[in-house]
Parts: C-alpha cells; structure tokens; sequence
C-alpha cells in the first residue's frame, strides 16, 4: 500500500510542475523563436532603430535647434524705437466722378482718401499743389471702369495708381501712402 501512496503524493507535485511549465513554456517559446529566427530578429531590430532614431531626431529639432533660431530671429530684429515715428495725414477733398460702365449706363464712384505725409511741415506744401492733385485724380478715375474696382487686387491697383500720380504732381513732396477712406461706386 505504500507504493500507491508515493505514486499519489508524487502526481500532485508533478500536476503543479506540469501546470507551471506549460504557463512558461509559451512565453520561452517566443523568446526562442525570435532569437532563432534571425529574420524576425533583424526586423524587431530596425524597427527599434527607427524608433530610437525619430525620438533623437524630434529631441535635437526640438530642444536645440529652436532656441537658436529664436536667438537669430530677435539679433536681426531692429528694435522698436521708443518715440513713434513723425507722420502727418492731410484729408483730401471728397471726390465724385462718373465712371464707364459696360453697358453704357450712367455709373458713379465717390471717393475720400488721405494722404500719408513725412511730416506736419509738408501739409502747407501738399495744400498749395492740392488743384493739381486733384486734376490727376479726375483724370485717372473717369477712365476707369466698374470691373476695375472689383475685388482687393483692385483696390490695391487703384491705391498704388493715386499714390505714383500723386508723387508726380507733388513733385518736391514724397507722399508716403494713400489711404482710403471712403469709396462707393453707384
């Protein structure tokens, strides 16, 4: 009897090793089988590189090179000057004059601008040779055409015109801009 007693005092022992050997055995196994097979090793090693790789790379792009080209960005910035700078503005006259239109019906526009100065002192300049601004004006804005004045870009055209026409006219005079400030087309 003392036989079927070891038999069964040893099954329980080898139930438990069994048990635990077969919970180890997958995990050895795929440890087994990535070491031995060198494709797949090789793989898991490149994707660990590139990995590894974009981390440093995203760091060093990150972290050092930034403050270097904010560092660059305010070295070549010019400072801000603590005064603003001298600017004058001189109202021009309101404007109405008629303008083509496609079909030939009587079109309008009305315009109000201001003219952008150096300084105060050029105001009694620009007021001396105003008639002959406002000449260039009328001469510049009845050639124009409805489609002219579509849109920004036309906008912007028509400013960049007034403003070349306006130097012309105001020749020992530098008229830095010309600002819109009303403009209605009828």
């Amino acid at each position: 009897m003392s036989k079927p007693k070891k038999q069964d005092e040893e099954k329980p022992e080898s139930a438990a090793e069994g048990a635990e050997g077969a919970a180890l055995e997958p995990k050895q196994g795929f440890v087994k089988k990535l070491l031995g097979n060198r494709k797949l090793l090789i793989i898991a090693a490149a994707g660990l590189l590139v990995v590894l790789g974009g981390t440093g790379a995203g760091l060093y792009f990150f972290v050092f090179a930034a403050p270097k080209a904010d560092a660059t960005r305010t070295a070549n910035a010019e400072p801000i000057p603590a005064t603003p700078p001298q600017v004058a503005f001189y109202d021009v006259p309101n404007i109405i004059v008629n303008i083509q239109s496609a079909d030939g019906s009587p079109a309008y526009l009305k315009l109000g601008t201001a003219l952008e100065l150096n300084s105060e002192d050029e105001k009694a300049g620009i007021t001396a040779l105003m008639p002959r601004i406002v000449d260039q004006f009328q001469g510049y804005l009845r050639e124009l055409r409805i489609d002219d004045l579509k849109g920004s870009a036309g906008v912007l055209r028509l400013k960049e015109e007034l403003l070349r026409r306006i130097n012309v006219a105001a020749a020992p005079y530098r008229v830095r801009d010309v600002l819109l400030k009303e403009m209605i087309v009828q």
